[in-house]
């Protein structure tokens, strides 16, 4: 099922379709499905309960999307679903959700905050690619992969909860991260070693990992 229930978007200056302005977006109701071309201008995605699945590329580029609502039901979110969202500023994944798709928030530079919740079992390739608004991610306990340049270009990272299930972290995930000091790891050092890490996995950072490390 893939509908999506409304759709917020900036009124235009010196007259909307009621003939006046208002500092107020107008609200579109009951557009039908995720093929649906919406205008450039939406400034907020309101998924209905019920929706699955967040097709690929489907709210790709665009520029004024400030916010997206997921209800529980979503299990997976697409390749490329936000990709250069550059005005999204938060996003909150729902548990229901278990995978993150290559790319999905790739460049959404304004994004300062995102949970993951448990549930996800890996982070795909490029999901998080210069997202440089982000200063501090948890993984859950769920994710076993962290996939080649996740977090490419993260330059406001600066902190980053990995726990002991993760078995690989990719080529390039934190390269050029280059804000990123800390990693809290919930494992011990040798299980830390144990991990099959990818060439250049941290370059252009001075990053300390700290092993043991109890979430509050």
């Amino acid at each position: 099922l893939n509908v999506v229930s409304g759709v917020k978007v900036e009124s235009n200056e010196g007259g909307g379709t009621g003939g006046g302005s208002t500092n107020e977006p107008s609200f579109i109701m009951d557009t039908d499905t995720y093929g649906f071309n919406f205008p450039k201008c939406v400034t907020e995605i309101i998924i209905p309960n019920g929706a699955t699945t967040i097709s690929k590329n489907v709210f790709s580029t665009y520029p004024n999307l400030q916010t997206v609502v997921i209800p529980e039901s979503v299990t997976s979110i697409g390749a490329s679903a936000f990709y250069q969202c550059t005005s999204l500023t938060s996003v909150t994944i729902p548990e229901s959700v278990t995978s993150i798709g290559n790319s999905a928030f790739q460049n959404c530079s304004g994004l300062t905050s995102i949970t993951i919740p448990e549930g996800v079992t890996s982070i795909g390739y490029q999901a998080f690619f210069g997202c440089t608004g982000l200063t501090s991610i948890t993984i859950p306990e769920s994710v076993t992969s962290i996939g080649d340049n996740a977090f490419y270009g993260c330059s406001g990272l600066t902190s980053i909860t990995i726990p002991e299930s993760v078995t690989s972290i990719g080529h390039y995930a934190f390269y050029y991260c280059k804000s990123l000091k800390t990693i809290n790891y919930t494992g011990t050092e040798e299980q830390w070693n144990a991990i099959n890490k990818g060439s250049n996995w941290k370059s252009g950072t001075t990053v300390n990992v700290i092993y043991n490390y109890k979430p509050e």
